[in-house]
């Protein structure tokens, strides 16, 4: 009877010493993972390579607009404090450095001392560029997204035109309205032997009957994106080709998406002010919405349906052109299909 009594006993003290140590053990392993956790998250160091890891917040498009804006404002304030400061010694720096170096026609250093006494710094007018992350695969047939729009108010920038046409007529009338050049079997010619070079246009228009002729010089028009494409509305009639030179010259913004599905597209200057901005925010949104694919997203393989709550938009992001970086965009202000679209969310 003794010597069952004892063995209770000491199973009793064996199961108590175990759990005691198991408890022990479990308390150590939190500790460690709890500090390892706030060693990862919280960093001894600070530097620009480093910056303080800060959780972004998804601003409206009217206060990203807004936020663009005023840093311009400011960094064109600090940019004139340091002209002001070391005016003369920059003055000097210029004008030495042209008569070293300077070209036959570059302004002696009188004229660019007059000119820095007469003018105020110049401000740099700077794009504004918006980011578009879609849902999309352009590996895939239908989802490589790309064409062209008139924004409401233009994109600021203007471009140098070919117009390609057997007209005479017409190509006379091209070059009357501002076209760099024109003409038809003529001007093929002249760019394929190199008198007229590929860098004094920037875009092409072309008649339908000329793109036989434009079969000869697609290897060098190609690469470097000035072949006309009806994608593009760059082939149209010989009746409507004055009409859209102009939408041409006068910025029409041309769009595609890259090889992880971003559309990034200017939507004006900083010199437009905020509601003009919008506007050309507005009708991007509204032509992006309007090529959405029937298909989309990275489904399974010959998945031909869209799955119950994918989403077309991912991320938005707007920045400017001498920015630090970017402002995440509230995609709820930013997609036509939302009741928020281009308002303060609630």
């Amino acid at each position: 009877m003794a010597s069952k009594l004892l063995f209770r006993t000491c199973c009793t003290q064996l199961r108590s010493t175990t759990s005691a140590t198991s408890a022990t053990s479990t308390t150590t392993i939190t500790n460690t993972i709890t500090s390892t956790a706030q060693k990862t998250t919280q960093r001894g160091f600070k530097s620009r390579a480093h910056p303080e890891f800060t959780t972004r917040t998804a601003s409206p498009i009217q206060a990203a607009v807004q936020t663009l804006l005023t840093e311009m404002d400011e960094r064109h304030l600090r940019r004139v404090d340091r002209w002001n400061n070391n005016k003369e010694s920059r003055v000097e720096q210029r004008a030495a450095y042209l008569a070293r170096r300077g070209k036959a026609d570059a302004p002696t250093p009188e004229q660019v001392k007059e000119d820095a006494a007469n003018n105020d710094y110049r401000r740099m007018d700077e794009t504004v560029e918006l980011a578009l992350q879609l849902n999309v695969d352009p590996r895939k047939p239908g989802q490589s997204l790309r064409g062209s729009l008139a924004l409401p108010h233009g994109n600021g920038k203007t471009f140098s035109v070919a117009v390609f046409t057997d007209d005479a007529k017409v190509a006379e009338e091209a070059l009357a309205a501002g076209a760099a050049v024109a003409g038809g079997a003529s001007l093929v010619e002249s760019i394929r032997d190199g008198s007229t070079p590929l860098s004094s246009f920037q875009r092409t228009l072309a008649s339908p009957e000329m793109m036989v002729e434009l079969r000869s010089v697609a290897r060098l028009l190609g690469p470097r994106g000035l072949m006309p494409n009806p994608k593009l509305d760059t082939i149209v009639p010989p009746e409507e080709l004055l009409g859209a030179l102009k939408k041409q010259m006068s910025g029409m913004s041309n769009y595609r998406t890259d090889k992880e599905g971003i559309v990034r597209l200017g939507v004006g200057r900083g010199s437009f002010g905020c509601d003009k901005l919008l506007d050309n925010v507005r009708e991007v949104m509204n032509e992006i919405q309007s090529i959405k694919p029937e298909s989309f997203g990275k489904g399974k393989k010959g998945q031909k349906k869209v799955a119950k709550g994918t989403k077309y938009y991912l991320k938005a992001h707007l920045s400017c052109t001498q920015g630090k970086g970017s402002v995440l965009v509230d995609l709820r202000t930013l997609d036509p299909t939302s009741s928020f679209f281009m308002s303060e969310p609630l």
